[in-house]
């Protein structure tokens, strides 16, 4: 980010560059410029764009940074795509004394004060915040956000064609079948009818899956690729058992392929999407093949995870802060999935679409409110 106010600025690098008033203000003559509550004039970079008050103004290279990291509006966020700020060390991070620009509370009552802080971080969602205060505001935000998502996420119910009559029509079993499955679940108070033809009637398992992908619309999906150690940075360990999801290759760099048994989950997919800044494709996975995988993918190591459970609004955003002011992250995010709130802070730039087991963590915060 650019240093602003008088003296010598280092980068990490170890470089030095000067950033005298003189400097400031033959630079504003050449480019767009923004008017600072003191009277100076600041750079506005080429590649600079108002983004909404929430993230406030950077100037210089960071606005060209800030516009390449934060593509794409999802439900009202930007879609961060982490591997993207590769050369952000050069711009958002300084040494101790070092300054970045303005809060991105745009709330902050502390004006120009914060320059001489001399805080660095932590980021969140693109913005930096001068204090603890600030933070919280941001995260407030943030939680309100993603709260009111909820509460407004209609469960719409879609009417699909029974599993076993599309099997019925594809000509995978006969109506007899399809009658005496249906007895036996009736009889047995439980399973699935998929689960009483293979069982009972003998009819293969491949075409059950096959049968459920054309229920649902969406393709099954191979595993001859599927590598789980690399995969697991993805998502949180939880979210494997708790949603039954399993991340299964990352394509061209941008493609996210994520995996189910039974049905695809659009909401834990545009989490993902969200919060990796991937597109996310679902499909389905054979049962006896999506359990085998599963357990291997549960072996590998995940990162580092907090479980928070709140009783109320307030009480979860001031752990949620609470955590991003000791991570200090260089960016960190919130999306929901279902009844959780999902916060990942990153460390340092991510250098491809998979992130490093070590340097991201992960908090989940289930949310007890109605």
């Amino acid at each position: 980010m650019p240093v602003l106010g008088s003296g010598v600025g280092t980068g990490v690098s170890g470089r030095t560059r000067e950033s005298s008033p003189e400097r400031i203000a033959g630079r504003s003559s050449r480019g767009n410029t923004g008017a600072s509550a003191s009277g100076a004039t600041l750079e506005r970079g080429p590649g600079a764009r108002d983004v909404g008050a929430r993230r406030g103004w950077t100037g210089g290279r960071m606005g060209g940074w800030m516009d390449g990291a934060l593509t794409g509006v999802r439900g009202g966020q930007a879609a961060f795509d982490p591997s993207s700020v590769e050369n952000a060390e050069l711009t958002g991070r300084r040494g101790v004394g070092g300054l970045v620009s303005t809060c991105a509370n745009p709330e902050c009552g502390s004006g120009w004060l914060h320059l001489l802080r001399g805080r660095s971080g932590p980021f969140f969602e693109g913005g930096w915040s001068c204090s603890a205060a600030c933070t919280m505001a941001q995260v407030g935000s943030a939680v309100r956000r993603e709260l009111e998502g909820r509460r407004s996420e209609a469960a719409v119910h879609r009417h699909r064609v029974p599993l076993g009559l599309v099997m019925l029509e594809q000509g995978w079993i006969n109506a007899e079948q399809l009658r005496r499955a249906l007895d036996a679940q009736r009889k047995a108070g439980q399973g699935k009818v998929g689960e009483w033809l293979v069982r009972q009637q003998g009819v293969s398992e491949q075409l059950v899956t096959r049968a459920l992908s054309i229920q649902w619309s969406c393709p099954v999906l191979p595993l001859e690729l599927h590598d789980p150690v690399a995969m697991a940075p993805i998502l949180p360990r939880i979210f494997l058992d708790a949603f039954g999801v399993l991340p299964l290759r990352v394509a061209a760099g941008r493609i996210l392929y994520l995996g189910f048994e039974d049905r695809p989950d659009p909401v834990m997919a545009l989490a993902a999407e969200r919060m990796l800044g991937l597109r996310v494709e679902m499909g389905l996975v054979r049962g006896s093949l999506f359990g085998f995988v599963q357990e291997r993918m549960l072996s590998a190591v995940f990162p580092s995870v907090e479980l928070i459970e709140a009783a109320s609004e307030q009480s979860m955003t001031r752990a949620l802060s609470k955590a991003v002011e000791r991570a200090k992250p260089f960016e960190s995010r919130l999306v929901r999935v279902h009844d959780c709130l999902w916060l990942r802070m990153w460390a340092r730039p991510q250098a491809g679409p998979v992130p490093v087991v070590s340097e991201v963590e992960d908090v989940v915060c289930s949310l007890g409110l109605s």
